[in-house]
């Protein structure tokens, strides 16, 4: 059985403000009070880990033993059928250290140019650490295809190159409420919420 969430404080174990953005916005219904790792002056660990799920409970346990309070931590990324999975738990690291995702994006296509498969999948890993140690983690998926030029000024990351299975507009185009309906992150914290916040 999961551990129930009973604090009134969680730190967002991140530096990407869309994705602490977008995090407190799932959040919002628990009244919880949310602060980002930047705003606390965390740290960032190094990501060591050899799948999201391992990545994300690094930057939660980290954040946690930090600040003495629980962290919560997502680490995701966009894995391409036709690189063989990539650019995966690098995804943020093919932005470089300036998070340029312009260039990421040109990345993944002139890697894929001349590819007929355009198949895609954003992967979120989420992992909720308390400061005594204790972690539970939860993962969500949400298959798609990649398009090229980008669309939309919306989202973050690769939103904007990526069409979700069954819609016709991009992540980058979509507003956020009913990105948050759909997306591997609102899929992965339908399970956290479900598990870890009991109504």
């Amino acid at each position: 059985m999961a551990r129930a969430f009973r604090e009134q404080k969680l730190v967002i174990a991140s530096h990407n403000r869309g994705k602490v953005r977008e995090i407190a916005e799932l959040l919002a219904p628990h009244q919880i009070d949310v602060l980002s790792a930047a705003e606390l002056g965390l740290e960032e660990p190094a990501e060591t880990g050899a799948t999201f799920a391992q990545n994300a409970e690094i930057k939660a346990r980290a954040a946690a033993a930090a600040s003495a309070l629980p962290a919560l931590a997502d680490d995701s990324g966009l894995a391409v059928t036709a690189l063989a999975g990539r650019p995966g738990i690098r995804s943020a690291r093919w932005a470089g250290p300036g998070k340029d995702f312009d260039d990421a994006m040109r990345r993944v296509h002139e890697m894929m140019e001349g590819h007929p498969d355009r198949s895609a999948e954003f992967v979120c890993a989420l992992a909720l650490c308390w400061p005594d140690g204790h972690c539970e983690s939860f993962e969500g998926k949400i298959a798609g295809t990649l398009v090229w030029p980008p669309r939309g000024e919306n989202g973050f990351g690769y939103d904007p190159m990526f069409v979700a299975e069954g819609h016709t507009i991009t992540f980058g185009e979509m507003d956020a409420q009913k990105k948050h309906a759909i997306s591997h992150r609102a899929n992965a914290f339908q399970k956290l919420l479900e598990a870890c916040f009991p109504s």
